[in-house]
């Protein structure tokens, strides 16, 4: 006499239904182990890149497919972390994880909008608009707001009435550049988003 508790009968039962019923349909598992799956980034191309969520400024690989072809559009398939990268050594948080998601998402911004004050909606402009109106913007501030002199007479050359925050993501080199075209404006207000 078998020993056996009630929940060990109903999956030796389970089990015993469901292998009868696929060699019933004609099932084997020969064909499908012997199948030679493609590696999914077989036809790939590689593109190094960094994280766009937080400050921490994690390297990431993007793998897209498409020939490059007249018609065809490439489609990034899969992301994964960089091993090679020294902040995240191949690793990424749940959000970096998700980036495929955030990539393919419909309703994500890919081009620059703008809305008219006292308007309710947002009009698409192209990119040279975006610039054009972001450094009109700055000259005009940075005419009525520049301090060349103090009071008693030094030279400060300050703009205080704007600040820059740079991304934590750019390279060393981006980072002293920006420093040095803010600090050339004289703008006061820097600082990083990493703050390291």
């Amino acid at each position: 006499m078998l020993n056996m508790t009630r929940r060990q009968f109903l999956k030796v039962s389970a089990t015993s239904l469901a292998g009868s019923s696929l060699a019933l349909m004609g099932y084997s598992p020969a064909p499908a182990l012997a199948e030679v799956r493609q590696y999914k980034l077989t036809r790939t191309t590689e593109t190094r890149n960094t994280c766009t969520y937080c400050s921490v400024g994690c390297g990431i690989l993007m793998y897209s497919l498409g020939d490059g072809a007249k018609n065809a559009k490439s489609s990034i398939i899969h992301i994964e972390g960089d091993p090679d990268h020294p902040v995240n050594r191949g690793t990424l948080c749940p959000k970096g994880a998700s980036l495929l998601d955030m990539i393919h998402s419909n309703t994500r911004l890919l081009y620059p909008e703008y809305r008219a004050p006292g308007s309710d909606r947002w009009q698409r402009i192209t990119w040279d608009d975006a610039y054009d109106r972001i450094a009109k913007l700055m000259k005009q501030d940075r005419d009525a707001n520049f301090v060349e002199k103090t009071a008693d007479g030094k030279t400060v050359n300050r703009w205080v009435t704007t600040g820059m925050l740079a991304a934590s993501a750019a390279s060393n080199e981006v980072g002293y550049l920006t420093h040095k075209a803010m600090r050339s404006l004289g703008i006061l207000a820097f600082d990083n988003q990493a703050r390291v």
